[in-house]
């Protein structure tokens, strides 16, 4: 249930012509009163003596009693009350007994033999009720309404528990702006798919992503289209900027302008420089300093080092101090952003979806402190500048290892916010997390499927020493692993890491050690991708022969020209987190 407190207006007869009309778009049926200060208020709905003035005047009366020049230039409260759209049909009693609540808990009329303003409470629709109020209480005073959207939602919470209604997440006051309903409406007369804001803050925020400069960012929003207006301070300094679409105008013609820190909190300029004063102050993240030397390669290194980078942020997340945690938290929705954007298009709707519902999650009350979070934003500048990347191959491949280390990522997420009592920002990451199981499967299909083939083709004695080695390695997890249709995937990528010189049975360790596999759909999946990367494995296997070798360099030129998986990547590896 939403309740949604607007702003005050100046004319009651204005807003009791709008509740009680066919609205925009013949949209209000049978407009009606369920409840009103009084109990006996006229209704213009349903009674046929009674008209609009008439109600008008009754809720006018305490503001027309005071001298002029001592009423409230505006004094006319106005909110919305809507159910969620999985709720049940709510009788005009329930409505009634609701709107009773919300004037009580906001201050509009508290009750207990206390002053109050005089209200009216209107339907028509099925989902939600409006109420009305002005701002003057019977004896003359202006209530104490303060804070009165927050009152609202609070006494909102209640009201779902008690009536068995879908209990909405309770906010802090992060959140994007929503779209006013006249938004809403004009896109609906545009034949718009989403409003004006909602574009808008979409390609502001993917233009964001990974971006280190104020010239790189705006010359984004220029390619991306988009109308951009600077304010600049005498000195010359930029204070700020807005952006409009092209097509989005006004009744006078005008482009329909609206700054960043309208959009969503984040998007302020002010806040935007602030993840670039980190990267200038800051020397390049652990294992990042070849990506800032050579750029991103192609898109498959990319998607490689988004790989490492998230899982390096994930044990941030789970370990670190809560304003570090904060600014990767951020930082892995910039890496949404980036990968969405770069996406092939089997994948490319899920991961939109996945950065935009976990948009919400990357913000809170826990101030970010940048600068330490440099690998994941370079990892998104990395995707963006590596370009799209295609569906097949090592790209493909790559991408699927790179969206199985975020979702880890985005679960740690999860468990952070929850911890925290971010409810909404829990419930996002949760929402970004489902997208990107679903990514995840459509771009491992293809790619696991020639892991199974040659896994399936490796000889009966190999694939028992295989066996042997992960009942030695994990004897907690081996059987379960086994009885996976995914077990050939990872016999195919244990011979091949076998090949390269790695010790499997020590990469097999490092993969799960102290990191909870219980609740993975398929935990061979998973270590299939942390072996490939912790490995330096190709991601793509169909080039590799079906006897486990991993073809250019010899063996032993492979393991002389790096550490073992084991030393390198010792420390690497830790916490715990849910899987797949």
């Amino acid at each position: 249930m939403i309740p949604s407190v607007n702003s005050s207006g100046s004319r009651t007869i204005g807003l009791l012509a709008y509740l009680y009309g066919p609205g925009k778009h013949e949209e209000h049926t049978d407009p009606h009163l369920v409840a009103s200060f009084d109990g006996m208020s006229p209704d213009p709905g349903r009674d046929p003596n009674a008209t609009l003035k008439d109600l008008q005047q009754l809720l006018d009366q305490p503001v027309m009693a005071l001298a002029e020049h001592a009423r409230p230039a505006k004094h006319v409260w106005h909110t919305s009350v809507r159910a969620d759209p999985r709720d049940r049909t709510l009788s005009d009693e329930e409505w009634a007994d609701i709107a009773r609540r919300i004037v009580a808990a906001t201050g509009i009329d508290p009750g207990d033999g206390q002053p109050g303003c005089r209200w009216a409470a209107v339907r028509h629709a099925d989902d939600h009720i409006h109420i009305v109020a002005t701002l003057v209480t019977e004896d003359g005073h202006r209530p104490d309404d303060y804070r009165s959207g927050a009152r609202a939602q609070a006494e909102a919470r209640l009201i779902e528990k008690e009536l068995g209604l879908h209990e909405v997440a309770p906010g802090d006051g992060t959140a994007a702006q929503r779209p006013t309903s006249a938004e809403r409406h004009k896109a609906e007369r545009q034949g718009r798919e989403r409003t004006a804001r909602e574009e808008l803050h979409e390609t502001v925020r993917r233009a964001v992503a990974g971006a280190t400069s104020e010239a790189e960012f705006f010359d984004r929003l220029a390619g991306d289209g988009l109308l951009i207006r600077k304010r600049v301070a005498p000195s010359g300094d930029l204070l700020g900027y807005k952006v409009a679409l092209p097509d989005d105008r006004n009744k006078d013609g005008e482009p329909v302008f609206y700054p960043g820190a309208r959009l969503a909190p984040d998007l302020s300029l002010p806040r935007i420089r602030e993840r670039w004063s980190g990267d200038a102050q800051n020397n390049p993240a652990p294992g990042q300093e070849d990506a800032v030397r050579t750029g991103p390669g192609t898109p498959a290194a990319a998607r490689r080092r988004t790989a490492s980078a998230a899982w390096q942020a994930m044990l941030v997340v789970e370990h670190g101090d809560d304003a570090v945690a904060a600014a990767h938290i951020a930082a892995a929705g910039e890496v949404l952003d980036a990968l969405a954007k770069t996406s092939a298009a089997h994948t490319r709707r899920e991961l939109r979806d996945a950065a935009t519902a976990f948009e919400r999650a990357s913000r809170s009350h826990v101030r970010a402190v940048r600068g330490h979070d440099r690998a994941l934003r370079q990892a998104a500048r990395d995707l963006v500048h590596g370009g799209p990347a295609l569906g097949r191959g090592e790209d493909g491949a790559s991408t699927a290892m790179a969206i199985d280390m975020l979702f880890f990522l985005i679960t740690a997420a999860v468990h952070w916010h929850a911890r925290k009592g971010h409810a909404q920002q829990a419930a996002a990451a949760r929402q970004a997390a489902e997208h990107l199981r679903s990514a995840y499967q459509e771009a491992a299909a293809q790619p696991l499927g020639v892991l199974y083939q040659r896994g399936r083709r490796l000889s009966r004695p190999l694939l028992q020493r295989q066996t042997v080695v992960l009942r030695e390695a994990l004897p907690g997890l081996a059987e379960q692993i086994l009885a996976e249709p995914g077990w050939y995937a990872l016999a195919a990528t244990i011979a091949d890491a076998e090949a390269a010189g790695h010790d499997p049975a020590t990469l097999l360790t490092d993969a799960v050690e102290r990191r909870e596999l219980g609740t993975a759909d398929s935990v061979s999946d998973v270590l299939v991708w942390r072996m490939r990367r912790m490995a330096d494995l190709p991601a793509d296997a169909s080039e590799l022969p079906a006897n486990g070798t991993t073809g250019g360099q010899s063996t032993s030129r492979r393991a002389a020209s790096r550490p073992s998986a084991h030393g390198r990547r010792r420390g690497e590896e830790g916490a715990s987190g849910k899987t797949r």
